[in-house]
């Protein structure tokens, strides 16, 4: 609808009330562009070359952690950090669903996920298996 910020409220749709749990939801429209503070740091946000960027704090951590090898480092460590992570995820998906089924031995989870055995026997003493 060509807005910067939805601010959205929950409410309970029997008595038409809020919900009022402190919970308060802010949908930011990436496309929008517009001459105000915000529509500057949506842009900003859009950039891939900093000197293109309207705050210059920004353009400033942009440019080090593009350029600067220290920034490119630190940068590509939290890349690696996130994929890890990611894995070891998507491991303990694999491992629950082997669980599931029932017909897969602790060592065989180990063996197939890759997640260290004490790690496989926590999972499955939360499953309750």
């Amino acid at each position: 609808m060509g807005e910067a910020v939805y601010p959205i409220e929950r409410i309970n749709l029997v008595t038409g009330k809020p919900f009022e749990d402190g919970e308060h939801i802010l949908y930011v429209n990436g496309e929008y562009r517009g001459d105000s503070d915000i529509g500057k740091l949506i842009h900003d946000f859009n950039c891939t070359d900093a000197a293109d960027m309207n705050f210059e704090l920004l353009a400033e951590r942009t440019r080090y952690l593009k350029n600067n090898p220290k920034g490119v480092s630190e940068m590509c460590k939290v890349i690696e950090d996130m994929r890890t992570r990611e894995r070891k995820e998507t491991m303990k998906e694999i491992a629950l669903r082997m669980m599931k089924a029932r017909r897969y031995a602790l060592e065989e989870i180990v063996n197939i996920s890759g997640l260290p055995l004490d790690e496989v026997k926590k999972l499955k003493a939360e499953q309750g298996s």
